[in-house]
């Protein structure tokens, strides 16, 4: 642990802000308590104590789309963008004196079950986001933002240094009848809890004859009536 550096939270929001991000929040490593074996932010880098979790929110005009075009260019681009943060971020703490690792938003990973067709990322970054404050888990399992809904999506770097973390946000998940986006799915892959990703993959996404790979699937975020920010209920 890195004692004798000291960083300010308005500091880093400022840093991740100036940077393209369009939220920004704070998690103590100790959180994630409850994250599965070698997916802890210590198991990643022993030194972790913060994990500073960013966002960018995506078009809402995407999930009026009939081409899947848009949709996959644009999450592919904010990934990108989202890693590009992580690093600039992540080089700015360090010239403040912190240590930094930062995460990639999407791809690579390590863990893969090939019977299940189950990915895990290096750290969820939903799971981080909410325990980071930046929102809550609606039953689809994508995390919805008070402003910005389910249109968003996150990156997150693990600092050597404590920063003043931001509290869990405490408002309810989903409304209590709402069961929208487990009845549409069409693969019926969501119980309310977790997404079963062999049954999701079977829609979520194809490889077409030229070998780029679309994103056809988005029913989920779309059908939600939180897709577009919790506060507009």
């Amino acid at each position: 642990m890195n004692s004798k550096v000291s960083v300010d939270a308005t500091t880093v929001k400022k840093i991740a802000m100036d940077r393209g991000a369009d939220l920004c929040g704070i998690s103590p490593a100790d959180r994630f308590e409850g994250a599965p074996k070698g997916h802890h932010p210590k198991d990643i880098y022993p030194e972790c104590r913060s994990v500073i979790v960013f966002a960018k929110r995506m078009p809402i005009g995407l999930l009026d789309a009939k081409s899947c075009v848009p949709y996959t260019q644009v999450s592919h681009i904010i990934n990108q963008e989202l890693d590009k943060i992580g690093i600039s971020l992540g080089l700015a703490l360090e010239d403040l004196g912190a240590r930094t690792v930062p995460l990639p938003a999407d791809d690579p990973y390590e863990h893969w079950e090939a019977d299940r067709q189950y990915g895990r990322a290096v750290l969820s970054m939903r799971h981080a986001g909410y325990l980071a404050g930046l929102g809550v888990m609606g039953r689809n399992t994508l995390l919805k933002n008070e402003h910005y809904g389910n249109m968003i999506k996150l990156g997150a770097i693990l600092v050597d240094v404590e920063v003043e973390p931001d509290p869990i946000v405490a408002i309810e998940s989903c409304p209590e009848k709402c069961h929208r986006c487990l009845d549409a799915c069409p693969a019926k892959a969501l119980d309310g809890t977790t997404v079963d990703q062999k049954l999701c993959r079977t829609v979520s996404g194809f490889t077409n004859e030229k070998g780029f790979f679309l994103m056809r699937c988005n029913t989920c975020r779309r059908v939600c009536p939180e897709r577009f920010g919790i506060r507009r209920r």
